[in-house]
């Protein structure tokens, strides 16, 4: 990596500054003005802009940190030292003349030792995968495999580098299969199968669990991956106080025509060629307050968006978690399922 990949301008928008923290995969952008360090962009920057000011047209002007901290070349082996006592993830090094001239990563595990999340993850596995087909009539959509491991699996390694060491599976659709599979591999977690004997939802899956969980746990879809740091989206819930914190992801698209706007009286208003359109969409990953599950009526058919609702519309605290375009890997069609394989077997 090379100075250049983290530097960006001041005029560019948030929706390219996240394209270009993906890309760096380091978590923090730097602003020069005439070869001097002017400012810092980082991931958490961008998160608390969207959730205090929910506008996505600005620009990294808007959001950046202008007193960021640095140390110059002299100082350099204290770096570490002054990463752990400010919590910044990256850390530039100054010259003389305030140019950077390297950047110390927060990447050791001795610096901040990843926490114990050890929560409970219910995982929703009793869909059909329709969006699958042909695949799903031939094996359930948590055992479609991406390299050499089926996504179910993928999804529970992951949750596992967090601590996580008991899972709810709920099953319905060829439901066999699926535990025939995890039974016979060798692992060092606990999975509890939840039988769905018809169709309920996510919503009213969970309602199976009623006096099983007692502790604010995690929901996600068997077909999703996301792939940020579990243990700061949980920290976030529990600051905020939400009874429910949906991850949501900011997709960027563009309509590939031009769109024009017409009048009341048939007159053309304005023209827009192939303008962009930026907006949150749900990755199917929750954090959850234990009350959810026992105020569901049980075995009632329920969409968990639903249940969102529910509560917003009674006042509830419920809120988002962002997250970029591309920490969110989803399998439910044949190109993102390409992506996600090789995303997470390093074929990329």
């Amino acid at each position: 990596m090379s100075i250049s990949d983290i530097l960006i301008d001041e005029d560019s928008t948030m929706i390219q500054a996240m394209e270009m923290l993906d890309k760096a995969a380091k978590k923090v952008l730097f602003i020069e003005r005439d070869g001097v360090l002017t400012a810092a962009l980082t991931d958490g920057d961008i998160r608390r802009w969207i959730l205090a000011k929910g506008n996505l047209n600005a620009t990294v002007r808007d959001i950046a940190n202008y007193n960021p901290k640095f140390v110059y070349e002299k100082d350099k082996a204290r770096a570490k030292e002054y990463m752990k006592q400010y919590s910044v993830e990256a850390l530039p090094i100054l010259d003389e003349n305030n140019k950077i001239v390297a950047v110390t990563l927060w990447d050791d595990r001795d610096i901040e030792p990843k926490k114990e999340l050890n929560i409970p993850v219910v995982i929703m596995a009793g869909g059909l995968g329709t969006r699958l087909y042909p695949y799903t009539k031939i094996l359930p959509k948590p055992l479609i495999p991406v390299g050499d491991l089926p996504i179910a699996e993928h999804i529970i390694n992951r949750f596992c580098s967090y601590g996580c060491k008991r899972f709810y599976l709920i099953v319905n659709h060829k439901k066999n299969m699926i535990k025939a599979y995890f039974n016979e591999i060798v692992k060092d977690y606990e999975i509890i199968y939840i039988d769905e004997d018809k169709p309920l939802g996510t919503g009213g899956g969970i309602s199976l669990l009623k006096g099983k969980i007692d502790s604010t746990f995690i929901l996600s879809n068997c077909d999703i991956i996301v792939e940020e740091d579990y243990e700061k989206i949980y920290r976030y819930h529990k600051e905020t106080n939400n009874l429910i914190t949906m991850v949501c992801t900011l997709k960027n698209f563009t309509i590939p025509y031009g769109v024009v706007e017409i009048g009341g009286n048939g007159e053309i208003e304005s023209m827009r060629e192939k303008p962009e359109m930026a907006f949150f969409t749900n990755t199917g990953y929750y954090i959850v307050e234990p009350r959810v599950i026992e105020e569901l009526e049980y075995e009632k058919l329920i969409s968990f968006p639903d249940i969102i609702e529910r509560y917003k519309q009674a006042g509830e605290k419920v809120g988002i978690y962002p997250i970029s375009e591309h920490a969110w890997l989803d399998m439910g069609q044949y190109d993102e399922m390409e992506e996600m394989r090789k995303r997470l077997c390093g074929d990329e």
